[in-house]
Order: C-alpha cells, then sequence, then structure tokens
C-alpha cells in the first residue's frame, strides 16, 4: 500500500499492512479526549501478538519503561511536541563543555493548517555520558518541554516537512521533501527566522531541484563524498542531482560547516530577485521501480552507487556509471511494500530494508546477482507492526536500530545472532535493546555522530493521545553494550555493596 495516503480517514490504519503516512493532524488542544484510551484498547487488540500472546496496552507499556528509566539509561530528555514531527536530523555540533555539549538539531512541525507547516531549527543540549543521576534523568514529565530543547529558527516550510537530510560537505545545507516533486535545498544559517502564524508568507528555498514527474514525499538522500542528492517518489523514478551544478554560494567548500563566498539574500541567493528561487535540473533519472519509491540511500564511499525500495516490494541497486537501469534487482525482498533502507557505512557489504511486514532484513551485496537472485542473511523479527525507520549505527559495523509503527525502538547487533541470554521463547535473536518510550508510532529516528550511543527519536502521538508528538534524546547505559568481560570487572568493585543492600 502507498504510504502517501496521509489524509485518509483513520480508519484506513486498520488495514494488515500499515502505511507510514498518517491520520488527519489534530491539533494538542484536544490531546485529552474522552475517546483516546479507547483507540488504544482497540489498537493493541487488533496488534496483539501471534500465536493467541495477549500483548500490554500503551500505558501498561509506558508506564513498565518509565520505571525502568534509571536502570536502563545513562541519560534521557522528553521533550512535548504541539505538533508531529515527520523526521528528526542531528546537527552540526556548537559547543563543548566540561559535562555537556551543544548541538544543532532539525525537526518539523507537521500542523492542521491553523498554522503554516514549519523546518525547525533547534538547540540541544547533551548531558555527557556517565554525567547524570539516576534520580535525575527519572524526574521527567511527558507533558513538559524538555529544557535541554530550545528553538533557534522557524522556517515557513511550502507545505509539510515530511523527510530531512543534511548536506556532508557543508552543515549549514539541509534539504526536505514534500508534498510536491521537488527538493528544496535551505541554507539553514542564512534563512531568516520567522514568526509561524497564520497568514505568514512562505520562506523561500536558497533552490530547487527539479526532475520528478509526481510528487516525491519521503525518499531522500545526501552522499558522503560528493554533494550529490538522491530522490525517489511516486513517479516510481529515482532521481540525481549534483548542487554543485548551480555556481553559487552554495557550492560547497572542502571544509565542512563553511559555506564560503558571501552569504545568501535572506530568500534568494545572490541576484535573483528575491521572489524565485534558483533552479537546477537532475544529472540523471533512473528507471526500475514498479510501484512508488519510498526510500534510497548512497554507498557510503561513492558518489555513483546507491539502492532504493519501493511500494513493489524490491531491492534494487544502481551505478550510475553503468547507466539508468537496474545493476541488481531483489525481487520480493520482502512480503509486502518495503518502507526504508540504509547502506552499513563501515561495512558497505551489508544493506538493511525494512517494510510493512513488520520485519527488519539484513542483505549482502556480494549474494546478490544481475538476475535479482538473493536471500537475506537474516530475517529480524520483534516489531508487531510495519517498520518505518532503520539505520546502522555510525560508530560500529555490526550495530543497528529500527523504529515501527508498534511504538518501539529496537536497537539490533547482528554479530550477536545465534546468543542467547535468556529463554529462547523471550529474546529475538540478535535484539540488543527496546526502547519503549514513546506512546504511538516512531516515525523517525537518527544516531549521533558526535556521541554515537546518542539518538534522537520522534512520534506521531495522534492515535494514543488525540494529537502532538513526543521527541526523546536518550542513551542506554553503556553496561549493556560493552565487552561482557568489562562490564564484570566494573561490577565486581560493587559487589559488596550490593549484597549489604536490603531486599525492597
Amino acid at each position: 500500500m502507498d504510504r502517501s495516503k496521509k489524509k485518509s480517514p483513520a480508519t484506513t490504519k486498520k488495514s494488515t499492512a500499515p502505511t507510514k503516512k498518517y491520520k488527519p493532524k489534530v491539533p494538542k488542544s484536544s490531546k485529552k479526549c474522552s475517546g483516546a484510551s479507547l483507540r488504544e484498547s482497540e489498537r493493541m487488540k487488533e496488534r496483539g501478538g501471534k500465536g493467541g500472546s495477549q500483548q500490554p496496552s500503551v500505558n501498561e507499556r509506558y508506564t513498565q519503561w518509565k520505571s525502568l528509566v534509571p536502570v536502563l539509561y545513562d541519560w534521557l530528555a522528553n521533550h512535548n511536541l504541539v505538533w508531529p514531527s515527520l523526521s528528526c536530523r542531528w546537527g552540526p555540533l556548537l559547543e563543548q563543555a566540561t559535562y555537556k555539549n551543544r548541538q544543532r538539531l532539525y525537526l518539523s512541525e507537521q500542523t492542521d493548517g491553523s498554522v503554516p507547516n514549519t523546518l525547525v531549527i533547534a538547540n540541544c543540549e547533551i548531558v555527557k555520558p556517565r554525567v547524570a543521576a539516576a534520580e535525575h534523568i527519572a524526574q521527567f514529565n511527558e507533558e513538559a518541554r524538555s529544557p535541554f530543547v530550545k528553538k533557534f529558527k522557524t522556517i515557513i516550510h511550502p507545505g509539510e516537512v515530511n523527510r530531512i537530510r543534511e548536506l556532508p560537505q557543508n552543515n549549514k545545507i539541509v534539504a526536505t521533501h514534500t508534498d510536491s516533486p521537488d527538493v528544496l535545498i535551505w541554507d539553514v544559517e542564512a534563512q531568516p527566522n520567522r514568526q509561524a502564524v497564520l497568514g505568514a508568507t512562505e520562506s523561500l528555498p536558497d533552490l530547487i531541484l527539479t526532475g520528478h514527474q509526481e510528487n516525491a514525499e519521503f525518499a531522500l538522500a545526501m552522499c558522503q563524498s560528493e554533494p550529490f542528492v538522491l530522490s525517489g517518489g511516486k513517479d516510481k523514478s529515482v532521481v540525481l542531482w549534483s548542487i554543485h551544478d548551480h555556481i553559487s554560494t552554495l557550492a560547497t567548500d572542502s571544509g565542512a560547516g563553511s559555506s564560503g563566498g558571501k552569504s545568501p539574500k535572506a530568500g534568494g541567493i545572490d541576484d535573483k530577485p528575491s521572489t524565485e528561487s534558483p533552479k537546477i535540473q537532475a544529472r540523471g533519472i533512473f528507471q526500475g521501480h514498479q510501484d512508488t519509491v519510498e526510500d534510497v540511500q548512497f554507498c557510503p564511499s561513492s558518489a555513483q552507487e546507491f539502492c532504493s525500495v519501493g511500494d513493489d516490494s524490491c531491492l534494487i541497486l544502481w551505478d550510475a556509471r553503468t547507466g539508468y537501469s537496474p545493476v541488481v534487482k531483489v525481487e520480493k525482498a520482502h512480503n509486502a511494500d518495503l518502507h526504508c533502507v540504509d547502506w552499513n557505512p563501515i561495512d558497505e557489504n551489508f544493506i538493511l530494508t525494512g517494510s510493512a511486514d513488520n520485519t527488519v532484513r539484513l542483505f549482502d551485496r556480494r549474494n546478490l546477482t544481475s538476475n535479482g537472485v538473493g536471500s537475506p542473511v537474516h530475517i529480524f523479527t520483534n516489531h508487531n507492526a510495519a517498520v518505518l525507520c532503520v539505520q546502522w549505527s555510525p560508530d560500529k559495523s555490526s550495530i543497528f536500530g529500527s523504529s515501527a509503527e508498534d511504538g518501539v525502538l529496537n536497537i539490533w547487533d547482528h554479530n550477536k545472532i545465534g546468543e542467547r541470554s535468556g529463554p529462547a521463547s523471550k529474546f529475538a535473536p540478535g535484539l540488543l535493546f527496546r526502547h519503549s518510550g514513546h506512546r504511538d508510532k516512531v516515525v523517525d529516528f537518527h544516531w549521533n555522530s558526535h556521541d554515537p550511543w546518542t539518538i534522537v527519536s520522534v512520534s506521531d502521538d495522534g492515535e494514543s493521545t488525540g494529537g502532538g508528538g513526543t521527541l526523546q534524546i536518550w542513551r542506554m547505559i553503556d553496561l549493556i553494550y560493552r565487552p561482557q568481560e568489562e562490564v564484570i570487572e566494573e561490577l565486581e568493585k560493587f559487589k559488596s555493596h550490593i549484597l549489604t543492600c536490603s531486599p525492597p
């Protein structure tokens, strides 16, 4: 099913193949609506476990999770959002101090039309490892804004912000997808700060990338080695651009963080009139999918190699040097629509995919052939709803995360497949950690490359609470992922104290 049916009635969410787009947007003011608990109960009954096992309600799961926060987390910040954010991305590191760092954070506000949709640039304070006290991280109010997250700038976006991606070669540049065929490029430092009030004019993108024939809403990626942008859309195409094709201040320098030359004017670039954004055309349009392209990703070391997934259940590998047709096309990569894909930045043989069939699959590209033959190395099965986002850790090649419509963000270690730390029926192979701090669908998350075990995640809470969203920044306690011998050695120091503690 095409994820583009975001504005369909809520009843369509009860299909057997959940989709990524969401029900009509609901203002936060209606969060306490009387039907919220009923919707929770109905949805959890519908998603009852396979084989008749009973799943806990949203509130039961959340209450249990909250009681374990001091034990499982090194740090956690919970930030209540008035409007859901469909995408979250870490930006550049701004300042380092003794106990915490300050860093940019990119978010969006998906409104109901009473105020404009916005792209939000926030400043985030990140407490360093082993600094926060357990009592401190447990004392958060889920209805409040976190003091660690402060809005820095607002850009009035022309349409909803479905996806945000940052340019590695210039940390002032981000790309966004909305409900249109175009990709919008923004210089977030040069853009003026706007007041998001009804009737306000839209901010002008610094650059518009054209080439799609129909809306391109989700599939968006930036290249690590060159200022290249990749997109996919409802026209079944994968489109490639180079920002260098526009000779302007957006052409990136070798030094990350510098936009070079003079700053763009507020609302335009160079000598362009302020009422019009410059446009560039695609370098290549790649055809091979039979349905909407839902996600794309570059090979980490190449600007010419990339992959894509779509509603045709296919995983396709491309190489721009060999033409515009697939190099490898894996038919039936999943048993339903594919929603997301990520390419391992450390071991480039491995590619992850997530699907509406509730699974994450790991593929080894060495086992894929040009006739489309290829089986996953492993199928990860712990979600009980559609998987919406997968992403490799930037720090360790075997670690990755997956988030889904079941409200859970799982952290996996594929090196631990085959290891058992408990009853065989209790733990999914390779599952390292379950983050259950969200009450509803976890629509996006992002590992922090400056602090690799710190993750930002966002949920759209429209179904469970009646509106709004939740942003969480969190880091699991390092005893969970450090080598076992190190953990045992450290815990030995506290053995005598633990033995003298009276039972609760």
